[in-house]
């Protein structure tokens, strides 16, 4: 079996750079990151597939060109200060913590945040925290952030999430209705206003908390 290394540089060279990722942050972190170290333990041999895998609890983690993709848009420097929202894994804020100076993320079930808490430390991503609460209302004690990204799909983007969106920051979120193709949205916080774009159809779970979709809304697991 290839090493990680080659399956990494194969998952760069073969599903990333081919479809537009271009920022070499975003590339190299992407790089960097143990995925199998993220996923069940029968995935393993799976982990850099261009497709999602189960994580528990009826969750699982994006395909490595959806996380890379996010993180373009972002526009993540070596400066900022990152909010996630969903954790899951914690893949992604680990890819994420390879560019930023610190990451902050929110899991709303528990037992996939003490996994990935577990999972971080124990690789010592030591700038990444992780917070088993509702994400919908971002992380209130943190101050702002330079970027957040939503791993899953709400009404629209949460209020709370925008009030923390510091200036000049971005915020990407998937917005529209559960099951049915999403617009993936960016909102760039200038000094004349925020500033909406468009940048694509998507389909991601349902951003479940008080200011996104109901639980029982969610489709049964």
């Amino acid at each position: 079996m290839p090493d990680r290394n080659v399956k990494a540089r194969r998952m760069v060279a073969d599903q990333l750079a081919p479809r537009g990722i271009t920022d070499t942050h975003v590339l190299r972190a992407m790089e960097s990151v143990p995925r199998e170290e993220f996923v069940a333990p029968g995935q393993r041999e799976d982990a850099y597939a261009d497709h999602p895998l189960p994580i528990g609890a009826g969750q699982t983690i994006s395909q490595p060109y959806i996380v890379a993709m996010m993180l373009q848009a972002a526009e993540i420097a070596p400066s900022d200060r990152v909010l996630e929202i969903g954790a899951g894994s914690g893949y992604a804020a680990a890819v994420a913590s390879r560019i930023a100076a610190s990451v902050c993320a929110v899991e709303r079930i528990g037992e996939l945040a003490r996994a990935a808490t577990g999972v971080l430390t124990r690789l010592g991503y030591d700038n990444v925290e992780i917070r088993h609460d509702d994400g919908t209302r971002g992380w209130p004690d943190g101050g702002s952030f330079d970027a957040i990204l939503v791993a899953a799909a709400g009404p629209d983007i949460p209020a709370p999430l925008l009030a923390q969106l510091a200036p000049g920051g971005r915020l990407v979120m998937p917005v529209g209705p559960i099951g049915a193709p999403q617009r993936l949205v960016r909102i760039r916080r200038t000094a004349q206003g925020d500033q909406r774009e468009d940048m694509g159809a998507v389909v991601f779970v349902p951003l479940i908390g008080a200011a996104g979709y109901a639980d029982d809304d969610a489709p049964p697991r």
